[in-house]
Order: structure tokens, then C-alpha cells, then sequence
């Protein structure tokens, strides 16, 4: 008789385990921590950043754009759930001080339409402006204010790279954000973000521009979203660009680089590479740059600064995505069909 009930108590316990790998809840696209994020939420979210995506996509193409923008979903969400435990959620006064920055370049006819294309509301804009400036309170407190760049950094940094300082003619210090059409597995950008076709990549730039007409910043916008590998993780920069440089690339190029003031944004640029964006950060005539001219060490800093940060915020964010609890359903339901009659 004890045999039986052991073996009994057994069968229960194994029904009871069995029952517990429960399938998957009904519109909920991923859990964080037993957080849900929704099949709305993602859609909506989805709509959002894809104001201009093509009738013509195909189902696999919005999948898989839906699964990259699920990733950092879940990402944002675990920090934002870090935050919340240390206390640096983002106040009512900063989010409406960021959305009248936002709404200063525009009438409030242009900010609404601005806001339908996208659609959203200005509830769903403070959301996400809240969520963004508790993101940076969290980073700055764990990552940015931990990085320290030495003088001595500065002096090796130049001595190794003495000669890019040395300018024989005028040039330009520049910045640039780059989509391209062309998706490029190496493309590494703090959103994991890439265009995969000319459409997408004109939406996207389009987004871009409009981001940083709202007054985001041009250095953190590259390294969320621009595709050029080279200049990204720096923020855009592209260091020094000689003037008859850009005559050889194109002479209406140059002129309008020339025209830009510094810290002045180029309109979108169309190029055999895919959509540019450009900054004029300073004009410098022709000579050598010493170290002790304080915008060298500066501009060496800024670089140090960047790449040093690009790496430990997606070391950090690897690091906490290994602690959460995700559960990625949206994915599942895509394998679990996969080879299914639709």
C-alpha cells in the first residue's frame, strides 16, 4: 500500500509539473520579470516607428522587425524596473521641461501632426519621454559617472593619432548619421537597429530627422540608431573632413557643409550608401593641432568618453538581461507555427 500512494504521489507530482508549462498567455507578446508586454503595446509601439512602412512588406519582414523591436523593448523594460528599485524615475517637471523642448521648433498645428504621423498622443509621448530620461538617470548613475579619462589617456590618445590633428588645408570636424538600405549583419548600434530595404531606410531617416529637430541629442541618436560602424560608437564623429575632400565627393556637397554654422544639422542627404544626416562641429584652418589646445583635448576626450560608454552601457545591459526572467512569446508562437498550413 505504500508502494502504491509513493508511486500515486509521484504520478500527481509529475501532472502537477506537467501542468505548470501552461501555453502561452493570450496578447501578451513577452514577460520581464512578470511584467507583461502586450501584443498592443507592441503594435502600437511598432506603428510608431515605422510610420512609413510599405503595404508591399511581407509578413517575415514585419516579423522580424517586430521581433528586433520586442528586443529592446524587453532591454528598456529591465531598466526601467532597475531604476524604479534605486529610486530615479524620471519627475513630472522633467518630462514636461524635454516635451517643451520638443515643441519649440514648431507651431501646435505642426507638434499635433507631428505626433498623429507618429501615431501617438501626448499621454504616449510623455510615457516614452519619461521612460527615456529615467533610462539616462539610471545609466548616468551606473555607467557614465563611473568612466574616467585620465590626462595621461588624452596624451596617448594624441600621440598615437598626432597626425589626424594636423590639418593641411581647412577642414570641417564633422559628425554623421547613416541608414542604408542594405542590412549589414555587423551593424552594431545601442537599438540593434537596421533598415532592410529603401523604404524602411527612408522612414527611418525621416524619424531620425525628426527626432533631432525635437532637440535630441545628435551624439546619442548615432549611437542608437546610426548604421555606419566606423563613426557610431563615437557618437557620429567623423573627426576632420578636408574641404576639397568633399569637392572630390560631390561640389553641391561641399557647398552645403560649407553654409552650415557650427552645430548646425544638414537636411537628409541621399548617397550610393543610403541616407546621411550631418553636423558641423567646428571649421578649423589648415596647421598642426597641439595638445594643449583646449578643444584638441576636449574633442579626444569626448571620443574616449563615447566608445568607453558604448561598451560598458551594452556590457551592462547584456549583464541585466542575464539576470531578468523573459519569457518571449512572440517568438515562440513564431517557431511553434513554424511549417504550420496557413
Amino acid at each position: 500500500m505504500k508502494r502504491i500512494f509513493v508511486v500515486l504521489a509521484a504520478g500527481v507530482a509529475a501532472f502537477s509539473l506537467t501542468s505548470c508549462k501552461h501555453s502561452p498567455p493570450a496578447n501578451v507578446a513577452a514577460e520581464v520579470n512578470n511584467y507583461a508586454i502586450t501584443d498592443s503595446e507592441l503594435e502600437k509601439t511598432y506603428q510608431s516607428q515605422y510610420t512609413q512602412q510599405s503595404e508591399g512588406a511581407s509578413e517575415d519582414q514585419i516579423l522580424t522587425q517586430k521581433l528586433d523591436l520586442l528586443s529592446s523593448m524587453v532591454t528598456q523594460q529591465i531598466m526601467l524596473q532597475k531604476a524604479e528599485k534605486l529610486g530615479l524615475i524620471a519627475v513630472d517637471a522633467d518630462v514636461e521641461a524635454e516635451i517643451s523642448k520638443m515643441r519649440s521648433p514648431y507651431t501646435k498645428e505642426e507638434f499635433d501632426k507631428q505626433l498623429s504621423a507618429q501615431h501617438m498622443t501626448l499621454d504616449d509621448l510623455k510615457t516614452k519621454v519619461r521612460s527615456k530620461l529615467t533610462v539616462d538617470k539610471l545609466v548616468n548613475k551606473e555607467i557614465t559617472s563611473h568612466i574616467t579619462i585620465t590626462d595621461a589617456d588624452v596624451k596617448n590618445f594624441y600621440n598615437n593619432n598626432k597626425a589626424a590633428f594636423n590639418l593641411p588645408e581647412p577642414a570641417i570636424h564633422m559628425a554623421q548619421i547613416l541608414v542604408t538600405p542594405f542590412p549589414d549583419p555587423n551593424v552594431r548600434n545601442l537599438k540593434n537597429s537596421k533598415a532592410q530595404n529603401d523604404k524602411e531606410a527612408r522612414a527611418k531617416i525621416e524619424d531620425i530627422l525628426n527626432r533631432l529637430k525635437r532637440g535630441d541629442d545628435f551624439g546619442m541618436v548615432a549611437q542608437n540608431y546610426s548604421e555606419d560602424p566606423n563613426s557610431a560608437p563615437n557618437g557620429g564623429d567623423m573627426g576632420f573632413v578636408r574641404q576639397s575632400d568633399l569637392e572630390k565627393v560631390n561640389p553641391e556637397l561641399r557647398k552645403m557643409v560649407i553654409s552650415l554654422p557650427p552645430n548646425g544639422v544638414s537636411p537628409i542627404i541621399p548617397t550610393p550608401e543610403g541616407y546621411r544626416i550631418l553636423k558641423v562641429i567646428t571649421k578649423e584652418p589648415a596647421g598642426q593641432r597641439e595638445l594643449n589646445d583646449p578643444r584638441v583635448q576636449q574633442n579626444i576626450r569626448d571620443t574616449l568618453l563615447n566608445s568607453k560608454d558604448q561598451l560598458l552601457r551594452t556590457a551592462y545591459y547584456e549583464t541585466a538581461r542575464n539576470d531578468a526572467k523573459i519569457q518571449n512569446y512572440l517568438a515562440k508562437r513564431i517557431v511553434d507555427n513554424a511549417g504550420k498550413s496557413k
